[in-house]
């Protein structure tokens, strides 16, 4: 991948297995705090991963003992004297970042290592998937700061991960949701005994085993329908989504494999 080739100041890039890709927000000195050049940088990486038709699924992780303690206030002095217009064109550019990762048209995997605090948090929900390590805590941190919940997506993709109702609790109170309550409440799907970035390998490889396009008009699907407004139009970008699939050769692939009792060689065409 030619990705792969490129330098980052704040993440290492690596291809772990074929199709599976490795992000590590590397600033562990300062707990893989967010700048403005990792908004960047993320909003490159993921441009360049878009062209990469090898990439099959892309994992997040932090190196050291965090996975993202949100935007390094090493950085924040100058915010509160920034214009109007200078703080919305800071605060366009990271949602940019975190938009652009969401946006990606393979699967996102959060191998969340450590605390996901503030915009940590937003980048960890801005996965479709989130597994915890034993460490891993979650904390919407803005509210201790003297901001909004309201930043980076937090508010939208919380509340239709665990609801109003919690959300409020806990972009409210600013408190610290471990690991265990993570899942249960559901913003983790799982809590990993041992080595979680381990455990998110193992599942993209489950999810590489199946075809490219089905895999990645499943994650259209299912992101466009948390925005559409009805029942009927959930359908019809289904129906669709199907149609198109089935002018794939994966497909025809995929029906004899199973006649032939073997495993189907996805091509991703």
């Amino acid at each position: 991948m030619k990705t792969l080739d490129e330098t980052f100041e704040t993440f290492l890039v690596e291809e772990v297995k074929p199709g599976i890709v490795v992000v590590t927000l590397n600033r562990p000195d300062r707990y893989n705090a967010m700048t403005n050049t990792m908004f960047l940088e993320l909003e490159r990486l993921a441009w360049g991963l878009e062209t990469e038709d090898a990439c099959r699924v892309v994992i997040l992780t932090g190196a050291g003992k965090a996975f993202c303690s949100g935007y390094d206030l090493a950085d924040a002095d100058d915010l509160p004297n920034l214009g109007a217009l200078g703080m919305l064109d800071q605060q366009e550019r990271a949602a940019r970042a975190l938009s652009a990762i969401r946006s990606l048209r393979v699967p996102v995997i959060a191998a969340v290592n450590g605390p996901a605090a503030g915009g940590g948090l937003a980048l960890a929900l801005a996965a479709d998937i989130r597994l915890a390590g034993a460490t891993a805590k979650f904390n919407a941190a803005f509210v201790r700061i003297g901001l909004s919940a309201g930043d980076l997506g937090t508010s939208w993709l919380l509340t239709r991960l665990i609801g109003p109702a919690k959300t409020s609790e806990i972009c409210f109170t600013g408190r610290i949701v471990e690991a265990e309550e993570a899942a249960q409440l559901g913003i983790a799907n799982s809590v990993s005994a041992d080595d979680v970035v381990a455990d998110a390998i193992a599942l993209a490889e489950k999810i590489v085993s199946n075809s490219p396009g089905g895999v990645q008009l499943s994650k259209r699907a299912l992101q466009a329908n948390l925005e559409v407004g009805s029942y009927a139009a959930a359908l019809e970008l289904e129906n669709r989504g199907q149609a198109l699939l089935t002018r794939s050769p994966d497909m025809a692939e995929a029906l004899n494999a199973f006649k032939e009792k073997r495993a189907p060689v996805f091509q991703g065409r």
